[in-house]
């Protein structure tokens, strides 16, 4: 019985203590179950937060791949039509973490085979948990290197700046650091606005013009094995730069490796003795000061002395010439003499107000200051009327010949497009009379003068021809180094475009006779960049010619005068 009795009270115990462990379980499995429903609760709340209350929205910002700051996703850059120009594309970028890649050798020669640079293994060779390899692969490279399945290999999204016009405008347009922040052009002098990201920077550029003006200086420069070539097109009206070119130039994308030739941007930090394209504006500070008619005469016959200097003709004409004359024959002889009547103070005061000496107030990140005799002698005004001892950047010859041509309105120069009127500063600096006689004088250049190549059929071009030698090493000027130019404008009875073409050291050919002056190498860079603008804006040719110098003839060619005095003038 006792054995019986212990049995009974053995499965008692048993059956007890699987009850409470029944009763424990089934506790546990309540709290359990209670801890879930309130997970899927938050979940079930959190998920109509995001999908009712809250509306969807893409991301604005992305994590910067060198830390955990958020960034704003910088602004694209476009022509005046829309056009694309620059853009910020992801990207993926190489790291290594050198601790975790076998074979180091193998991968570093593989890796330097498909992204063609050097030095891989020293980076593998680093201590530490990473190493940057490249940053910004193509997706052809990003798939061979996954093909090596190294595990200490990695990439990480990051944002590029792209340029789809490639080389061309890329002085103008600049371009950025590897972590995106402008180094030049209007990618630096707008950096902080890009960089907020939002609507894209408006410029004022046609890349259509910027296209064709970069074609026809190539074709040009080489030509005439010319070292560089500048050239710049702008709304005379406006102000508006349509196209500014620098060559050679390079790839933004791969700025840091172009050579430093390349990199300088001639045509806003380049400064230049001008040659004959300055007599535009010393003739125009002539007829402004004097009043004298296009009959007034100056003796050209003889060089002109000043102290122990001589002052000559390039192509002397040996005579009297007419004021159209001494524009039209470039006589720098002439030129010096109406220097001489005006006086330095009021040409000085004129080349101030004309901006040429002082740099150029535009949207630009970089350009060159002026050079200029400090002290201005005598001398120094005799020269400057036709451009020697006075170097400006293509920016100040632009902006003084849209100031001229326009009715006399000095307009500040942009890079953007202007939002209204009020964004466009001007002031007189000649009267509209003056102004009409330089658009005169500049058609007579082109139908009878040195400009006959930038002619247009159908349409009235005007223009001057600039042709100097610059500063040699030793000292003086090599006559054998020359900077070879011309501004043109048109329609020349009313412009509105102001064309600017600038060959450094170009070399004669068969075709120019060996001549390699601004009328023979730059004036057919203008022609064609007119003629391709033409078709660009569908400017249709004039029907009948304006007449603009209807007239002039009986000043040109004229008769020998005699008893001419520099002090005395034929009316």
């Amino acid at each position: 019985m006792s054995l019986l009795n212990k049995w009974n009270r053995n499965i008692a115990h048993i059956v007890s203590a699987k009850g409470e462990a029944l009763v424990v379980g089934r506790t546990r499995l309540k709290i359990v179950r209670s801890v879930c429903l309130v997970l899927m609760a938050l979940v079930v709340i959190r998920l109509f937060d995001l999908s009712v209350i809250q509306k969807p929205h893409e991301p604005e910002h992305e994590y910067s791949m060198t830390g955990g700051e958020k960034i704003m996703e910088r602004a694209d850059i476009v022509d005046r039509n829309g056009v694309l120009l620059a853009t910020t594309l992801q990207v993926a970028s190489l790291y290594a973490d050198p601790s975790l890649v076998e074979n180091k050798a193998f991968i570093a020669r593989k890796l330097e085979e498909i992204l063609k640079i050097n030095n891989v293994q020293e980076k593998l060779d680093k201590k530490g948990r990473f190493v940057w390899i490249k940053r910004g692969i193509t997706p052809d490279e990003h798939y061979k290197i996954n093909a090596l399945g190294s595990p200490g290999l990695g990439f990480r999204a990051e944002t590029r700046r792209f340029y789809p016009q490639g080389e061309n405008a890329a002085h103008l347009i600049g371009y950025t650091s590897v972590d995106g922040n402008g180094l030049a052009g209007m990618e630096l002098e707008y950096n902080d606005r890009l960089q907020k990201g939002g609507d894209p920077l408006t410029l004022s550029m046609d890349i259509r013009v910027q296209h064709a003006l970069t074609k026809s200086l190539r074709d040009k420069m080489q030509k005439f094995q010319a070292k560089g070539a500048t050239g710049g097109v702008v709304d005379i009206e406006t102000g508006e730069v349509l196209a500014a070119v620098s060559l050679p130039d390079f790839d933004p994308h791969h700025a840091g490796k172009a050579d430093a030739d390349a990199r300088f941007n001639r045509f806003a930090l380049g400064v230049y003795e001008m040659g004959s394209t300055f007599k535009l504006f010393s003739t125009a500070n002539y007829i402004e000061a004097t009043k004298h008619p296009f009959s007034t005469t100056f003796d050209a016959r003889k060089p002109l002395k000043e102290g122990r200097f001589t002052i000559n003709d390039y192509h002397a004409e040996k005579r009297i010439l007419t004021l159209p004359e001494v524009f039209v024959h470039s006589s720098n002889i002439g030129s010096a003499l109406m220097a001489q009547t005006i006086g330095t103070d009021s040409m000085k005061a004129f080349y101030k107000d004309l901006g040429l000496l002082d740099k150029v107030d535009v949207d630009f990140p970089a350009t060159g200051a002026p050079l200029y005799p400090q002290p201005w002698r005598n001398l120094n005004t005799l020269t400057a009327a036709y451009g020697h001892g006075i170097a400006v950047s293509p920016l100040h010859v632009l902006q003084a010949t849209a100031a001229i041509t326009n009715g006399g309105k000095f307009v500040k120069l942009s890079f953007i497009k202007p939002k209204n009127q009020k964004d466009i500063i001007q002031s007189r600096v000649v009267s509209a009379a003056t102004a009409h006689k330089m658009r005169q004088l500049l058609r007579l250049n082109v139908t009878n003068g040195s400009g006959t190549q930038a002619n247009v059929a159908g349409y009235e071009v005007g223009g001057k021809t600039g042709t100097s030698e610059k500063v040699s090493a030793r000292g003086g000027y090599d006559k054998n180094r020359l900077l070879s130019s011309f501004i043109g404008v048109f329609p020349a009875n009313a412009p509105r475009y102001a064309v600017l073409a600038i060959l450094d050291e170009p070399h004669g050919t068969k075709d120019t006779y060996g001549y390699a002056t601004g009328g023979w190498t730059a004036a057919p860079v203008v022609g064609s960049v007119i003629t391709d603008i033409t078709r660009i804006f569908g400017i249709a040719p004039e029907l009948r010619d304006s007449n603009l110098t209807a007239g002039l003839e009986r000043y040109i060619d004229a008769e020998e005068s005699t008893g001419y005095s520099p002090a005395s003038y034929t009316q």
